[in-house]
């Protein structure tokens, strides 16, 4: 199951769970659509895999499988790619 991580990787961005704005890798890496097409070029600074609109949980399922809290932000990964 998807974590549905909170947050942009790049810029720390808030992506909740139903957010159309966020994008992920194959690894779950999230990013905010802003930096996944201007900064990053759609690819994954982290694995170099591409970068897709990430799915939306149903409101009705996440009370039985919330969306995740860890944030992951690594913005140094994201500047080298600028």
């Amino acid at each position: 199951m998807l974590q549905l991580r909170p947050g942009c990787e790049c810029c720390d961005r808030d992506l909740p769970a139903d957010s159309t704005l966020a994008r992920i890798c194959t690894f779950e890496c999230t990013f905010c659509v802003d930096c996944a097409e201007q900064h990053l070029a759609g690819i994954c600074p982290n694995c170099g895999g591409e970068l897709l609109t990430r799915p939306r949980r149903p409101v009705a399922k996440l009370d039985k499988f919330p969306a995740s809290t860890e944030r992951v932000f690594k913005p140094a990964g994201c500047a080298a790619k600028a």
